[in-house]
């Protein structure tokens, strides 16, 4: 992975430097190796603030729409409750229950959580924060993303509860349908942009957003990431009818913590796509461009909150046909909209 981050490539240089004025003579792929390390502790920190702080505002905004407090107590406005329950959940016994494949089934989230890591390395945080400035990082995040269908799939077949795999195999009905119309928005965002390179993406719209371009387009895209990050009205994975949490319903307290925070993390990593190849990124520039990506990071994320208050949850079959009828057909036009009026 080449770090495109000055500020890590500078540090990694300077360990390297330390280490050859005391006689050690690092190699090159050493100090790449150094750089690497430093780009995921500091990712690692910024994911677990960026899931710690997504987690508490919507219990606060989830309290307040059901006339409530919320998190209230423990700390400054209930601000450590988080802190409290995770140290709850991994205080507990973790288990693997006996109809569970013991093989495959407990490794089922550390692979999801490793998938995204790998995504967020794609993803430009700033112009000169990126983990591997890839030609084709717009095709390679989405490619990693296809894989997570048959992750669910798996965690829900080997979980040994009939019920739990019943729920999975729904969400991964879902997720598959409503990838049909998502790769034909993304292949309007490189027709528009010219280059499936991220920081390319981001620069086509230093004058006009995507989603002021491609209204349609945004509005599908939208609606489909809703879809593959299982948020309202699409979290097909929990059924309050049927007392289940999809592939969750038997695991243990701690492999409950984990999915927690894979699940804001997919908050995160789906807030962060709208904003980057629909609303421009870092652009305008306003206080600096992480802080300004930030923002709009924080207020897609707290859309999509509000998005999971207003709105009830579709069957499947509504869902189902949604994707097919409505959104693929949006798409195509949209594809031929941005054909007819930017490119031909």
């Amino acid at each position: 992975m080449q770090i495109d981050s000055p500020i890590v490539s500078a540090f990694a240089t300077s360990i390297g430097s330390a280490l050859f004025g005391i006689g050690i003579s690092v190699p090159q792929w050493v100090d790449a190796l150094i750089g690497v390390i430093i780009f995921a502790v500091i990712f690692s920190i910024l994911f677990s603030i960026a899931a710690y702080v997504l987690g508490l505002v919507e219990r606060k905004i989830i309290g307040h729409a059901q006339s409530r407090h919320g998190p209230t107590y423990v700390g400054k406005y209930g601000f450590l409750q988080n802190f409290a329950d995770l140290i709850k959940l991994v205080s507990k016994e973790w288990f693997v229950p006996d109809n569970a494949d013991a093989q495959i089934f407990p490794f089922i989230l550390p692979i999801a959580a490793g998938i995204f890591v790998f995504v967020l390395a794609i993803i430009p945080l700033s112009p000169s924060f990126v983990g591997a400035n890839a030609a084709l990082g717009l095709l390679a995040i989405f490619v990693a993303l296809s894989f997570m269908p048959l992750i669910f799939f798996l965690a829900g077949w080997t979980s040994g509860n009939k019920f739990g795999s019943i729920s999975a195999q729904r969400s991964v009905v879902m997720m598959v349908s409503y990838e049909i119309p998502l790769f034909i928005v993304l292949a309007s965002v490189v027709m528009l942009s010219g280059s499936y390179n991220m920081l390319d993406i981001v620069n086509a719209q230093s004058h006009y957003w995507f989603a002021l371009l491609m209204p349609i387009g945004f509005f599908v895209f939208f609606v489909v990431m809703l879809a593959e990050l299982e948020r309202a009205p699409f979290d097909l994975r929990e059924a309050d009818s049927e007392l289940i949490a999809g592939w969750l319903t038997d695991v243990s307290a701690p492999y409950y913590a984990l999915a927690l925070l894979v699940d804001y993390l997919r908050l995160f990593i789906g807030s962060l796509l709208i904003v980057l190849i629909f609303l421009g990124g870092w652009l305008p520039i306003i206080l600096s461009p992480f802080l300004t990506l930030f923002i709009k990071v924080a207020l897609v994320s707290l859309f999509i909150m509000i998005v999971r208050l207003a709105l009830m949850r579709m069957r499947i079959d509504r869902i189902i046909r949604t994707g097919w009828m409505y959104l693929a057909p949006l798409a195509l036009i949209n594809l031929f909209i941005t054909f007819i009026l930017f490119v031909r």
